[in-house]
């Protein structure tokens, strides 16, 4: 099943925040904790995983994170990118903006000493979906696990944020909106609706891009602070 959606547009000047880009940052651990690490003013969390799917908007995706390094540089972030996001953005350019090894969203072909989504699961304090395609916010909501990001997705107690791009008409599938209810009803979840965007095929704004980071940022650290602060059973 391909997560596939390359018919989104990009969102309009609302998408454009952007800084310069950090382009010799130094690789840190790929899933130890700092030692004493200080949340970002505003976030309360250090270790964001960050999930970009198939939609031609991920190539949005450097503009954002080095947005992110600007205005968040205590916040370490490791992305994941689904096989079809490879054709709209790079794992190089992550990486240098990053400093972390771009994980692919497959299993491994080779024998791994260590499995990647029970160190993700570890590490990551909040999850991002940015931008999540039809198919993966379908596969999100029921309950699939057959990728790493997935099944860490799937298995995490951390807050996740999924933050859909749909093509046109996908805002009204009665299967799209029976997946958002599926995925509001988890206690740790939250989904942030698309905004209006220009379709690259039919030239029309009747497509959906992703909300943009700062907002969805907002959502999920509202999430974080709710879920923390409600009292342990």
């Amino acid at each position: 099943m391909t997560e596939q959606n390359t018919d989104t547009g990009p969102a309009d000047a609302t998408s454009r925040t952007g800084a310069a880009a950090r382009t010799g940052a130094a690789a840190a651990p790929e899933a130890t904790a700092p030692a004493a690490p200080t949340a970002p003013v505003g976030l309360g969390f250090t270790r964001l995983l960050l999930i970009a799917t198939g939609s031609v908007s991920a190539a949005e995706l450097p503009s954002w994170i080095a947005w992110l390094r600007a205005t968040h540089p205590e916040l370490e972030i490791q992305t994941v990118l689904t096989r079809s996001a490879q054709r709209f953005v790079t794992r190089e350019s992550l990486n240098l903006l990053t400093g972390r090894r771009t994980m692919v969203d497959a299993w491994p072909e080779e024998p791994v000493l260590r499995a990647p989504h029970v160190d993700l699961t570890a590490w990551a304090e909040a999850v991002l979906v940015h931008p999540s395609t039809f198919s993966y916010t379908a596969r999100l909501a029921l309950g699939l696990a057959d990728s790493p990001s997935l099944l860490t997705a799937q298995c995490t107690a951390a807050p996740v944020a999924v933050a859909p791009a749909l093509p046109p008409g996908g805002v009204r599938s009665h299967a799209y909106r029976r997946h958002v209810e599926s995925l509001a009803e988890r206690p740790n979840c939250v989904v942030v609706p698309p905004v209006p965007a220009l379709s690259l095929t039919t030239g029309r704004t009747d497509s959906w891009a992703a909300a943009p980071l700062p907002e969805v940022l907002d959502a999920l650290a509202a999430l974080h602070h709710r879920l923390t602060a409600e009292p342990t059973p």
